[in-house]
């Protein structure tokens, strides 16, 4: 039923092949049960990431209004403003980023290495604001203003998290479980980062759907439980109404013991995971989304507070920002 409704809504396929799923064997040694990691690191656009799921629906659409720019916005150091900046290219298409410094930091990496130099060869053109405090008014003024230009502006939200760009984690559920069917394996749970939420409300609707009994765990990587649950559910709520299917009764599952001291800045947890992983599997994770949401995954197998039985961890990227974090992780 999922993939007969999802053949509805035109798609750019920049993502060809399902990403792998692989065991972690010697993190699954240390933790004495299995852990699988399903590599969205590993997508075929502008080294890796979720994003590409989701733009590959909004992008799209921007493509079959006619649109000539796209206007998007996020952080300086942003995975999905990366990503958009690269299928514009790709597409040619133009693209406006609003980045703001979430952090306050004047470090020199930070503020010109990592995703941030991906920008300039993207050819993205840059605009800086002090806060992205109301993103959907900011984002709306720019498209205006690129009108009054001649432009045709589309606006994709932050994070490609709308009902539509969530659309490219139900395919990712589908995906997934044809990849689990294949192993034969039962997971416990799936960790994943839990951001502009639009990644768990896709993936949680599908497995909704596909294995209910399975539970999607989303690790906050910039807010509590109590801001980001509202966001969560009420994105894939207007999922299950786009897609014509019935929305999950129980609230989605997350965690918000991992992501202080705030959006973009990593705590010794963070740190701790990344270099832990790196060392015992060659993984790259990030600062701000996959080492907060593996630090939590560390902390609640050390806990106790996980059922028994094989995890998997959703990689959704941002290697190219972890360059951009030298000083916190030398």
């Amino acid at each position: 039923m999922l993939a007969t409704a999802l053949a509805r809504f035109p798609r750019l396929t920049l993502q060809p092949s399902a990403t792998p799923l692989e065991v972690l064997p010697r993190l699954s040694a240390e933790l004495g049960r299995p852990v699988y990691c399903k590599r969205d690191d590993t997508t075929s656009l502008a080294l890796g990431g979720n994003k590409v799921r989701k733009l590959e629906y909004l992008v799209a659409e921007a493509l079959a209004a006619g649109a000539d720019t796209l206007v998007t916005a996020g952080a300086i150091q942003s995975n999905h403003v990366r990503q958009t900046a690269a299928v514009a290219a790709q597409q040619g298409l133009a693209c406006v980023a609003l980045l703001e410094n979430p952090i306050a930091t004047a470090d020199h990496g930070y503020l010109h290495g990592g995703n941030r130099l991906l920008l300039e060869l993207f050819g993205a053109e840059i605009r800086s604001v002090a806060a992205l405090d109301d993103p959907i008014r900011q984002l709306e003024a720019e498209a205006a203003r690129l009108r009054q230009q001649g432009r045709k502006p589309w606006v994709i939200p932050i994070g490609g998290s709308s009902a539509l760009g969530a659309l490219g984690y139900v395919r990712a559920g589908l995906e997934l479980d044809a990849q689990l069917d294949a192993l034969d394996l039962q997971p416990a749970a799936i960790i994943l980062a839990s951001g502009s939420a639009g990644t768990q409300a896709g993936l949680d609707l599908a497995l909704h759907h596909l294995r209910p009994d399975l539970p999607v765990i989303g690790v906050t990587v910039s807010r509590t439980q109590a801001d980001q649950l509202p966001k969560v559910t009420q994105l894939r709520q207007q999922l299950a109404e786009l897609l014509g299917v019935a929305p999950p009764q129980d609230p989605p599952q997350l965690r918000d013991g991992y992501f202080g001291p705030r959006y973009g800045e990593p705590n010794a947890g963070t740190l701790a995971a990344i270099r832990r992983l790196g060392r015992l599997e060659g993984l790259v994770l990030d600062p701000v989304y996959t080492g907060k949401a593996m630090a939590g995954l560390l902390d609640l197998v050390a806990s106790g507070a996980l059922p028994p039985g094989p995890l998997v961890f959703l990689h959704t990227g941002g290697a190219p920002g972890t360059f951009a974090y030298g000083d916190w992780l030398a």
